[in-house]
This record gives C-alpha cells, sequence and structure tokens, in this order.
C-alpha cells in the first residue's frame, strides 16, 4: 500500500497571501468513475477539480504534467458540503450551505483564467441546472444505480429525490424529526437509505417512496454533535454500514452494519475512539475462495471508515478485524471518503483542510472481483426498474435509430429551441442540416469559422458502433491534447444519459486563450469519441499535428542516439584501475569504489538515468542523461568514473583522479570542475545539496544553487577513532546540507555548522531503555529521515541479555532519547518528525509530573516577552524547523492542561500567549 498526502491539494483562504497561506476545510471528496480526476467541496464556498495522476506518481507530479488543478466553480454563495459525480461521468452534483443542489456539466468553452484570480482553469464546467427546494443546508447526495434518480438531504429534515433524466423534483420525504445528514442507494435499485439527527436510519421503497423499516437500536445514545452521518451500502446489497452508532450506553464508539430484509443491526464494527463520521464501501465485490462459483456464502464486501479520532480502518466483512488501520491521519476530523471504480484507491477528505491517498495492489486486496461479477450476483434480487420517463433513454442501451434520435433535453436557458435539442444525435441527418459555428486554429494563428454539420457529431444515445466509428466525426475533429475531446462512455458503466448536446469539437489556439502553452491531458473516459476502435490507447494527433506544422524534435549533445545496455563488469586492468597507483597510498581511511565498466543512478520521482561507461580499453569514458530508451544528451571526461548521483536538480559524476563534475537536466556544467586530490568514496545528492566523501576522509557538502559550501571540508577521522575498527556504512545529505553519517559502531552522526563539530544524530545505545524506541521499523526517507536512521540502526542491533537497571532507568533514557530526537530533527531540518518528537516529550514531562523541565521547555518556546525581530536579543528566534515556536507552545500547553500536576502551569501561560498574540496584532 502507498500512502499520499499531496500537500497542493488545497482550499485557500482568498483573504490571505500567497505568503500566509491558510488551509480551509474540506467537507467532501469524490472520484470520477474513471479515475482520473477527483473533486473537493470546501468552506470557501468553492468546488475544485483535481488530476489524480500526480497524486499517484510522483514523476508526474514533478513535470506538472498533466496539470495538478483542473477547474475552479464557484457558483455556490456558501461552503460546499458535498459533491457526487454521476455514474455516467458525464454530470457533477453539488450540495452547499446557501440550501442549492448545483448540477454541473462539461463546457470545452469554458477554459481560461478565473476572473479575479490568477488560477487558470485547465478545463471548464459550467452550473447546468439549480436546483432549489431545501430549506437550510444540503449536507449529503447520492445518485442512484445508473443515474435513475439523485437524492439529497439536508439540515431541514427533508429528503428530496429528483429525476435523474429530467432533473425535476419527483418526491419531498419529510419523516425525519431531525437534521438528515446521510443518504446512499441500494445497488439493485429496490431501496434508499438516510440517517439523521433524530437517531434513526430509514429505509425508503422506490417502488412507492413509502417507508419499509426503520433502524433506530444503534442510534439511541449517538451523539448529535458530527457533521455529517454518512453511510453506505454493500455492492452486494447484502449491508448497509451507518456511521455515528454507539454501544454500551454511549461509551462505544462503533460503525452499525444493517442487514438486508431483516433491517436488523446485529454486528458492530468496533475500535475508533470517537464518533464514525462517514463509512464508504468498496464498489467491487470480494470472493472469500476466487476458485469458487460466485454465490452468497462465497461473497464479501470491502468497507472504509473516518472517525473524529483522525483515524481511518479498512475491514473486510469476512474478519472480524480490521485489515488496515491509520491512526491519526489527519489533524482534525474525518469528513469523507470516496474508492475509485478500480477500487484500489482510497481517498478521504479532513476538516483540517487536507485529504489523504491510500493506492493499494492488487494483492493487497484479495479475493477482488470484477463488476461483471456483481452485475451477475444482482440479478439473483429480480428486481425490476420502473421505466424510464417517455422520451429518454440511457445511451448505451438505445440499439435503434428511433430512440436514439431522442435523449436527455438540457435544462438551461436556450431550452426554447427544441428542434436543435429534441432532433440532436439523429443519425444521416434525419432532422435537417443545423449548422454551428467551430473554430478551427490556423498556421497564421488567425480564427476562421467552419460551417460543421451538426448531425455528425455523435451523441450519447448513439449506438455503440457510431460512438466508435471514425465517419461519425468530420475529418478535422482529429482532436489532440490541446484540443477538448468529446468523450466516451465507457463499456464498463451502465452509462445513463445525455445531460446536453455533446459539443462540437471545438479547437483553438490555447496558447492565446489561456495565457500561455498549456496541455489538455485528462481526457474525460466517459465522454471521449474522438477514437476509433482501431486508435484505442494510442495518442490522439492535434489538429496542428500535420507535417508542416508540427515542430521538429529540439537538437541536443548526442539526443540523436539511442540508449544502449553496458554490462557491468569490474575493471581490472592496472593501466586503468590507476594511473599513479603510490599517489594515495597510506592515505585512505575509507576504501576506492571499484572500478566498473557501467554505473547509473536514478532521478528521485522520475524516468531521467545518469549513466557513466568506463571502457576497458583506450576508449574515452563517456556520461549520459537518458529518459527510456532514448539519450537526452552526453558528455566525456578525461578521467574514468567511480561513483555517480542524481537529485531532482542536478546530476554528479566523480572520477578516479579525485575530480567531480556537476551538471543540470541540460546537460550544462553548474560550476567549475572540482578537485579533492583524492578520489571519491561516497557520493550522494538531495535536491540542491551535493556530499563528497573522499577515500582521505574529507567531507564536503555544497549548496549547487549558490555554489558555495555549507561548512568549510571537514575530516570524519573522529567518527572512525571511536571505536576500534569502525567502518562508515553509509554517507548522506539532507537538503539542508547536513551530512549523515551510518558507522558500524551503531551511531549516526551530522556535522554542526555553528559547533564546528560532529554531533551524534541516534545511537544504539537508547534501545536499551528508551520507551520510543523504534529501532526495526520501516520509514519514509524523505519524510521521517530520524525514523529511518533509527531503523538502519535497529536493524543491525544484537540482542543483549537482560540486565537488572536502576529505578529510573527507562524514565532517564525515554527523556534522554526524546531531547536527543528533537535535537536531530532540528540538524535535519525534518518539521514533522521535530514536532511528533515535542509532543511525545511534552506528555512523558507531563506523566512524571517535571514541573522544572517542563516550565524551561515553556519558556524556550515562548521566549522573550517583549521579543522583537532585529531587537536587542538576538539569541532567541521565533521559528525552530521552520514551524513558528509559539505555535508548538500552544500544542505543548494544550497537553500539560490535560495533566493532573501540570494544569495550573499551563493555563497561567496559556493566557500569557495569549495576550502576547493580542498585543502582536496591535
Amino acid at each position: 500500500m502507498k500512502f499520499t498526502k499531496p500537500a497542493w491539494v488545497m482550499h485557500k483562504d482568498s483573504s490571505k497571501t500567497d505568503h500566509d497561506t491558510k488551509r480551509l476545510s474540506i467537507f467532501s471528496v469524490h472520484v470520477h468513475p474513471d479515475g482520473s480526476r477527483i473533486a473537493t467541496g470546501g468552506l470557501d464556498a468553492k468546488i475544485r477539480i483535481w488530476s489524480t495522476k500526480p497524486i499517484l506518481n510522483h514523476a508526474s507530479e514533478m513535470s506538472n504534467r498533466p496539470p495538478k488543478s483542473l477547474c475552479t466553480l464557484s457558483m455556490h454563495t456558501g461552503p460546499v458540503l458535498t459533491i457526487r459525480w454521476a455514474h455516467s461521468g458525464r454530470w457533477l452534483a453539488s450540495g452547499s450551505d446557501d440550501e442549492i443542489v448545483m448540477i454541473w456539466d462539461l463546457d470545452p468553452s469554458g477554459r481560461g483564467k478565473v476572473f479575479g484570480s490568477n488560477e487558470v482553469n485547465v478545463e471548464g464546467w459550467k452550473p447546468m441546472k439549480r436546483l432549489p427546494g431545501h430549506e437550510s443546508d444540503v449536507t449529503d447526495l447520492a445518485w442512484a444505480p445508473e443515474d435513475r434518480y439523485l437524492a439529497s438531504v439536508g439540515l431541514d429534515s427533508v429528503v428530496l429525490v429528483w429525476c435523474g433524466y429530467t432533473l425535476e423534483r419527483l418526491r419531498k420525504l419529510d419523516q425525519h424529526q431531525g437534521f438528515v445528514k446521510g443518504v446512499c442507494w441500494d445497488p439493485v435499485g429496490e431501496f434508499m437509505a438516510t440517517q439523521s439527527d433524530d437517531k434513526s436510519v430509514k429505509i425508503w421503497r422506490t417502488t412507492d417512496w413509502q417507508l419499509e423499516a426503520e433502524i433506530r437500536k444503534p442510534f439511541e445514545d449517538s451523539p448529535g454533535s458530527t457533521f455529517f452521518r454518512r453511510l453506505s451500502w454493500s455492492p452486494d446489497g447484502a449491508h448497509i454500514t451507518a456511521s455515528n452508532a454507539t454501544n454500551n450506553k454511549g461509551f462505544v464508539f462503533i460503525a452499525a452494519v444493517i442487514t438486508r430484509g431483516t433491517w436488523t443491526s446485529e454486528i458492530s464494527l468496533v475500535g475508533h475512539e470517537n464518533t464514525v463520521e462517514v463509512a464508504a464501501y468498496n464498489p467491487h465485490i470480494f470472493l472469500r475462495n476466487p476458485a469458487s462459483p460466485i454465490a452468497t456464502s462465497n461473497i464479501c464486501s470491502v468497507v472504509a471508515l473516518g472517525a473524529d479520532d483522525r483515524s481511518i480502518s479498512i475491514w473486510q466483512t469476512k474478519s472480524a478485524r480490521p485489515l488496515i488501520v491509520a491512526r491519526e491521519v489527519f489533524e482534525r476530523q474525518i469528513m469523507d471518503l470516496s474508492w475509485s471504480w478500480d477500487g484500489l484507491t482510497l481517498y478521504a477528505a479532513s476538516s483540517d483542510g487536507t485529504i489523504a491517498v491510500f493506492h493499494f495492489d492488487p494483492e493487497e486486496l484479495e479475493g477482488i472481483a470484477p463488476h461483471s461479477a456483481q452485475e451477475q450476483y444482482l440479478h439473483k434480487f429480480g428486481f425490476v426498474p420502473p421505466p424510464t420517463p417517455e422520451g429518454f433513454s440511457h445511451g448505451t442501451h438505445s440499439t435503434n435509430a428511433a430512440s436514439a434520435s431522442r435523449i436527455t433535453p438540457p435544462p438551461s436557458p436556450d431550452r426554447a429551441q427544441s428542434q436543435s435539442q429534441s432532433g440532436f444525435g439523429a443519425s444521416n441527418g434525419i432532422n435537417g442540416a443545423e449548422h454551428i459555428n467551430k473554430l478551427v486554429a490556423k498556421k497564421s494563428n488567425k480564427k476562421r469559422v467552419q460551417p460543421v454539420l451538426m448531425s455528425s457529431v455523435p451523441s450519447a444515445s448513439t449506438s455503440r458502433s457510431a460512438l466508435v466509428s471514425t465517419s461519425a466525426l468530420p475529418p478535422s475533429a482529429g482532436l489532440g491534447s490541446r484540443a477538448f475531446q468529446v468523450p466516451e462512455i465507457p463499456r464498463s458503466r451502465q452509462a445513463s444519459h445525455s445531460a446536453s448536446p455533446v459539443p462540437s469539437p471545438r479547437t483553438y489556439d490555447a496558447d492565446i486563450e489561456m495565457g500561455g502553452p498549456m496541455d489538455m491531458d485528462v481526457p474525460i473516459d466517459a465522454l471521449d469519441t474522438s477514437m476509433s476502435s482501431a486508435n484505442k490507447g494510442k495518442r490522439k494527433a492535434s489538429v496542428l499535428d500535420t507535417p508542416e506544422d508540427r515542430p521538429s524534435k529540439p537538437r541536443t549533445l548526442g539526443g540523436d542516439r539511442p540508449r544502449e545496455t553496458v554490462a557491468v563488469r569490474e575493471i581490472t586492468s592496472t593501466s586503468l584501475v590507476s594511473t599513479r597507483p603510490h599517489l594515495f597510498e597510506g592515505a585512505n581511511l575509507l576504501p576506492v569504489p571499484p572500478l566498473l565498466t557501467f554505473l547509473s543512478a536514478n532521478v528521485e520521482g522520475s524516468d531521467f538515468v545518469f549513466e557513466a561507461r568506463n571502457s576497458e580499453g583506450d576508449g574515452a569514458t563517456e556520461v549520459t542523461f537518458a529518459d527510456g530508451k532514448q539519450t537526452l544528451w552526453l558528455d566525456y571526461l578525461p578521467s574514468p568514473v567511480l561513483a555517480l548521483t542524481a537529485s531532482t536538480t542536478f546530476c554528479a559524476a566523480a572520477s578516479q583522479d579525485g575530480s567531480v563534475n556537476v551538471y543540470s537536466h541540460t546537460g550544462r556544467r553548474l560550476m567549475a570542475t572540482l578537485s579533492f586530490g583524492s578520489p571519491c568514496a561516497m557520493i550522494h545528492g538531495c535536491k540542491l545539496a551535493l556530499m563528497i566523501l573522499t577515500a582521505s576522509g574529507q567531507l564536503t557538502s555544497i549548496n549547487v544553487k549558490n555554489v558555495a559550501s555549507f561548512f568549510p571540508p571537514t575530516s570524519v577521522a573522529p567518527l572512525l577513532s571511536s571505536s576500534p575498527n569502525c567502518t562508515i556504512l553509509s554517507a548522506t545529505v539532507r537538503h539542508n546540507g547536513a551530512p549523515m553519517i551510518h558507522c558500524s559502531s551503531g551511531i549516526a552522526y551530522t556535522y554542526d555548522a555553528q559547533l564546528f563539530s560532529w554531533t551524534k544524530l541516534s545511537e544504539r545505545w537508547w534501545a536499551e531503555g528508551s520507551d520510543v524506541w523504534q529501532g526495526r521499523q520501516r520509514a519514509n526517507k524523505d519524510k521521517d529521515v530520524v525514523a529511518s536512521i533509527e531503523g538502519a540502526i535497529g536493524s543491525t542491533n544484537i540482542s543483549a541479555p537482560h540486565k537488572e537497571r536502576p529505578t529510573w532507568w527507562n524514565t532517564a533514557l525515554t527523556l534522554g532519547h526524546l531531547e536527543s530526537k528533537l535535537h536531530a530533527a532540528k540538524a535535519l531540518d525534518s518539521a514533522l518528525e521535530y514536532k511528533q518528537a515535542l509532543l511525545i516529550y511534552a506528555r512523558k514531562l507531563a506523566d512524571e509530573g517535571f514541573r522544572a523541565k517542563a516550565e524551561e521547555l515553556i519558556k524556550e518556546l515562548f521566549g522573550p516577552i517583549f521579543w522583537r525581530p532585529g531587537g536587542r536579543d538576538d539569541s532567541w528566534t521565533p521559528v525552530v524547523a521552520g514551524m513558528a515556536k509559539r505555535d508548538l507552545l500552544r500544542e505543548v500547553l494544550s497537553v500539560f492542561v490535560r495533566s493532573k500536576t501540570l494544569t495550573k502551569l499551563a493555563l497561567d501561560w496559556q493566557d500569557t500567549l495569549k495576550k502576547a498574540s493580542s498585543d502582536d496584532q496591535l
């Protein structure tokens, strides 16, 4: 499983500057049926649509292709509390506390800069219809199977059911006696379920919209303070998992599993420490035994729960324990969960303004079955849905021309033009040759109007054979990434209907309209008809991609040469191993790497590779930079290469003669060739920092951007002399230039540029008694650098026999370890780990009641009462590891105030901090 929290997915406070960006709460998240994008709704009254590829693919995130932010929708006048894509992927429904439900449709002409903002919409979505009817906040929405209905619920205690075709209101259900905060549909289409603050779940029949059942028992003692009560129906139709339930008279927070038919809750999902806010089933059914046939006894489901304890749990109904529990994923409660249609990615949104993403490998979700298995299984219920409204049909089910000539008319201001709407999509122009204007980019960058036959553009009601036929499009409609595509309804979805006439394929000069070059690289599967079946999966050619218009590939040094593979062998020829073997003899503290015929270093998060080839004969030494199978550039060096490194901003090659060459990713030398007089033993790069450790023991850390050293070159000899037979296992560098040296003695060091001294980052000694030592854990080397150091140290740990320890042994080592961890996180500029260690340290002081230590910590974080930047007392800085000390103090005081011995101290300092904050604002 891969976990990520994309920091760039956010709803900003527009009143703040870019330098003082404040995250606003995200109330809802939903993933598009084709998985290409997600929509989020937030406190800023906006809906934002994001591309998922940069979230799931680091290389895409670094290159910003496709663009991260696709669109911002801002027609609501209050916070957007819920957003839901239609199953067809054509419409987006949103609900807000402005009491309005809004239906959005893709607008190919809506791209461009957002008025009054620096933001750019890569794609446009227009408000197609407003659905008024609620008298208070709209808290949840849900589309019925095949988009037959749309249900909306709100704080007016009302459930409204809308027609999924005409978007007209069908029913108003007002039997709830409290705020309604959740709604979901039976996948069979027979029932709808709603959950309310009146402490009930109600089941409604879709045949007559009467009450089928009411479930109250699990909710009798549930708190009414949650934002939502979002419930979910299992894909096999057998269960509903409802949020905000309790056991043991309200003391145990659970999610209640309600069984279909009996409508009772005998199963509870127990484990969360606070109210469960949302439940979301994986859209796939799972087979207990994949080798056995599909039967009720062989089917189970996977459900995710999000709670106010800031944790997420994922359960499989065949097991009594959760598959995964992710604790403290957010800083505040979880508001919404959404699974991707392939069932492998879970998106979660929180009121702290962030989203989290869990991406699973298929092997991790054992027994996942295709959607066809679900459709086959649901047939056993024998439910026949009501007929569709006369004159309306689902596009994928229309087989004759007569039915194909009618689709859902758009509820837009020009609705009176019935001829263009009802006749749209008629085959062979039966309803007449209506023309519309189409803008086509010409070579001179002038826009010319070219008429296009309306009937030649396929509609959603056209049969599938017409959808994939290239003859349905005019010859000029071979659209590329910079031109809008009329998307296709995928076979895997029961695509419902067309909301409006599918816009004609319209191309335009994106550079002019968008204020710069931009690629529309995120087509919507549900709307893509521009490809024939023969071309499916291939890149679409742009209108401009004619031989005379297509730009030639820019030349680079060696860019015309394909990437070659070289067998890796050690070079033992004395003429190449060292031209002057006596030069460094007796001076080497560290071993020199063996000379190899081929070396490579990958650029993290991308497909770029930096490579070196050493000739076994008299040939030249060559370095190349490649992308996939193609060489981007090359260079030749006078001495064989011993070691390589590549970061996201540069790459460096260390040669046998003690020189180091540093290149940009385009092959330009960023600085003069460095000469260290000794061959390189270890080299490493991180962002803008480059570290070289020579065989003679000299360590140099360089800021490549500034072409300056972080500190004067220093020797690692003191580290090796600290214990007999000590060797250096690894040497790496942080982005701030701090080296990290891991020694075989079980100690990790860094060099403090202010102290001009080596300092310990961590050591195996703490494992002897620290309660917070986590030696063998796996950690992210970039985000949890101190934890990864301890993991490396712990992996070489040899268990010692149990010894008798003094009384205060564990307490002393735990506090010492945490203090050491704080210094290490500060030295390595690891903000998250510094904050985590600080709060654990504060909790330990509170548990032990060490008032003097606690007061000293408070004063260190608070600083001088009348401190001002540039004042007399410059010994105190207001920031540590990139975080404001007084902001950290607030969290520390909130820990102290809950303790038995430090409450009075914490309350006094909270008052002082509050006064200091108010003085700062004056």
